[in-house]
């Protein structure tokens, strides 16, 4: 791209990961949660099995590990969930910014705008209300808290960050993360998706710097070349979450795979060939959704075996986080001046976003 392109573009400045501290191997939740979620038999080998397979080592959790079943069976147990979300999510989020920002050498002063997300805790006010007095935002900082794009969000905030930075190049904005997926945790549910989801799904927030190119200057970070959002034809059913009385139950199709597979491939070539360009692709920043998630990206791109390696390594070192699970891959992507990533969200919809970055 030419220079003078890359220095008209928004530009990621930083991107803070982080975790609870809370952290347990994956044979360990099993066990635990074998004795919460099923009675002796073919479902508790069934979880095990679910919780082998899922391509996660290690997850850090909301809570200990031994306090889940106590809130499971509380008859208030949303309530519960939900001050806890409430508590350990505005610390977490707290961290991420102030590390994000110091990392950026910005201030919380610096910050205009502030794209909040989440579709694992419900709130109002939401956690960045609640941030601006923790963490020193400016009173007048423009919020937008969104719930329900899940697990795309990550992806998506910086997309739509990007686009109102494009009117207001002089501006920086902040995304933060939050998402404690074991607070959804239903005992009564016995389904496939939920043993799935319990082996699959950890804790975790992120916070992002995206400045305007007037005030990203001379910064390294990444430039925010492009991006476009997709909706799935045939999949509202693929992904998501039912809202009932005793709080978010997962919906998870053993399909998504392949409407993944169907689509991906396709949508990513015509972006890629929209822009007129003959440059490719360095780095892939891909959702790590579960092993087959990551498998049916691949084979309909036509990667080569290594290209999703960082984001294997996460889904193995933390679990899928939902919306911050790609900015955890972004946060260990290399950094190398003068390379693009394509970061690819996944999410309910079943929806895409995908975001062309270089390295600057």
């Amino acid at each position: 791209m030419d220079p003078r392109a890359t220095s008209r573009a928004s530009r990621v400045l930083a991107v803070e990961p982080v975790l609870p501290a809370h952290r347990h191997e994956q044979g360990e939740i099993a066990a635990e949660l074998a004795l919460l979620l099923t009675e002796p038999g073919p479902r508790r080998q069934l979880l095990h099995r679910l919780h082998a397979n899922a391509g996660v080592r290690t997850r850090h959790l909301a809570l200990p590990l031994a306090e889940y079943a106590d809130l499971a069976r509380r008859p208030d147990a949303f309530d519960a969930a939900g001050a806890v979300f409430a508590d350990v999510g505005l610390d977490l989020a707290e961290r991420a910014v102030k590390g994000a920002l110091a990392s950026a050498g910005l201030a919380p002063a610096d910050v205009d705008v502030l794209l909040f997300t989440t579709v694992t805790g419900v709130a109002a006010p939401s956690l960045d209300a609640l941030l601006v007095d923790r963490v020193g935002l400016r009173r007048d900082v423009v919020r937008w808290p969104g719930f329900g794009l899940g697990c795309v969000a990550g992806a998506a905030g910086i997309a739509r960050l990007e686009d109102h930075l494009v009117g207001h190049p002089g501006q920086v904005g902040l995304l933060v993360s939050v998402e404690l997926c074991s607070l959804t945790l239903q005992r009564s549910d016995t389904s496939v998706a939920n043993l799935v989801a319990s082996g699959l799904f950890g804790d975790g927030a992120t916070a992002v710097v995206v400045a305007g190119a007037e005030r990203a200057g001379d910064r390294p970070g990444w430039a925010v070349l492009d991006h476009v959002s997709r909706l799935l034809p045939d999949s509202t059913d693929a992904l998501g979450f039912q809202a009932g009385s005793r709080g978010l139950r997962i919906v998870l199709s053993a399909g998504l795979p392949d409407v993944l597979h169907r689509h991906v491939g396709g949508d990513v070539a015509a972006f890629l060939a929209g822009r007129g360009e003959d440059r490719g692709v360095d780095r892939w920043a891909v959702h790590p959704g579960g092993p087959k998630v990551l498998d049916a990206v691949a084979d309909a791109l036509a990667l080569p075996a290594d290209a999703l390696d960082v984001s294997r390594e996460v889904l193995a070192d933390v679990g899928n986080l939902s919306s911050s699970a790609v900015l955890h891959v972004l946060a260990r992507t290399p950094a190398v001046v003068g390379e693009r990533t394509l970061l690819l969200g996944v999410g309910p919809g079943v929806s895409t976003e995908t975001v062309l970055l270089e390295r600057v």
